[in-house]
């Protein structure tokens, strides 16, 4: 097939929602390129976010008919994406929710049952890209980086500002990445104290002022001085970075200020260590880009250092989404699609598990 007609779908660590993106993907003269033709983004309900951000506490039954029920729904809108935009679809390939990630015990889980929603959209489905990895002493993450490489190979660094900032960029000669660190997660965490989904622009974060314990707190955070490849999640931020926050008497725009200068202090560091030329660029994508003071932190921190590009608002929102269907085309071409040198597996795998409609 010189052309595939593919839907990503991407749910993150911020909990904010479901982006699913139909992408077209080729391949000419060995270089891939795509079109994202038509995006929507579904807000999770209160009701939804705190089922996911509670599966990590389920006993297995309950979590195994969550991943079932769950997997529908992702089906579910899937059928109703394609009906709205009459679209002509060869796979749907999910990220799912990651809920428990733990390759040091050696497994990663990821709601979304492809069974479900292959048969719920009846289309096909590839799923579960991050096992594989797993299995093969890998992080299983971040997976991202093989779209970075195929895709934006222009810039020298590619970050993105989702629940976790996570990194890419060449390094001896090999494609690496890992997450930094803290992003939109925490800041998501401090607004729901004021009945909040997000601090729309950093306009709270902007009014407050640095809580300097706090920001030594979070700086002294034992993940930061692992060495790469490293990644971390949803249950590293409650059992590490919520008692900081809870142990913080201080004001919401404090609160935030605080976990924005931190957030761009952990990036600026990350980044000076491999800056090899000056004027280097960087591509920043997430729901973080569209943070305004957040940007103009990180900016500050990086001191000129490098060049920070922000791209149109719809690959700064669907880019997760895009590489994702990027890996479901690898994988149904038998194409590496995870990279060992990102994630520290014994090898690159062709990772992601196929489910026909019944």
């Amino acid at each position: 097939m010189s052309r595939y007609k593919v839907i990503g779908l991407m749910s993150g660590t911020s909990l904010d929602g479901l982006d699913l993106a139909y992408c077209h993907i080729e391949q000419k003269n060995k270089e891939w390129h795509f079109k994202i033709l038509e995006t929507k983004s579904i807000a999770y309900d209160l009701e939804m976010q705190l089922r996911l951000q509670n599966a990590l506490h389920l006993d297995a039954v309950d979590l195994l008919t969550f991943n079932a029920s769950y997997g529908t729904w992702l089906g579910e809108q899937c059928r109703l994406f394609i009906e709205e935009y009459g679209l002509d679809v060869d796979v749907i390939s999910s990220h799912g929710h990651t809920v428990h990630h733990q390759p040091e015990n050696g497994f990663t889980y990821q709601l979304g049952s492809g069974q479900h929603i292959a048969n719920s959209a009846g289309y096909k489905v590839i799923c579960d890209f991050r096992t594989n990895d797993v299995s093969l002493k890998g992080q299983g993450a971040p997976l991202v980086p093989i779209g970075d490489q195929l895709l934006f190979s222009d810039f020298d660094f590619c970050l993105n500002l989702g629940g976790i900032s996570n990194i890419s960029f060449n390094y001896q000669g090999k494609r690496v990445a890992y997450d930094i660190g803290l992003a939109n997660m925490i800041l998501n965490y401090i607004v729901k104290k004021i009945n909040l989904s997000f601090d729309d622009d950093g306009l709270l974060a902007s009014k407050g002022i640095l809580n300097n314990e706090m920001l030594k707190k979070l700086n002294a955070l034992e993940y930061y001085k692992l060495s790469f490849p490293k990644s971390t999640g949803y249950e590293w931020f409650l059992k590490e970075v919520v008692p900081i926050i809870e142990t913080t008497t201080d004001t919401v725009e404090n609160l935030l200020h605080t976990a924005v200068h931190h957030i761009g202090e952990q990036i600026a560091l990350q980044v000076g260590l491999y800056v090899t030329k000056p004027k280097s660029k960087m591509l920043v994508t997430g729901g973080g880009a569209l943070n305004s003071f957040l940007m103009k932190t990180i900016a500050s921190k990086l001191d000129k250092t490098v060049n920070i590009e922000i791209s149109d608002t719809t690959l700064i929102e669907f880019k997760e989404a895009l590489v994702f269907a990027l890996m479901g085309v690898l994988r149904l071409e038998q194409k590496t699609n995870v990279l060992s040198s990102v994630t520290g597996a014994r090898r690159d795998s062709s990772s992601g598990v196929m489910y026909q409609p019944i």
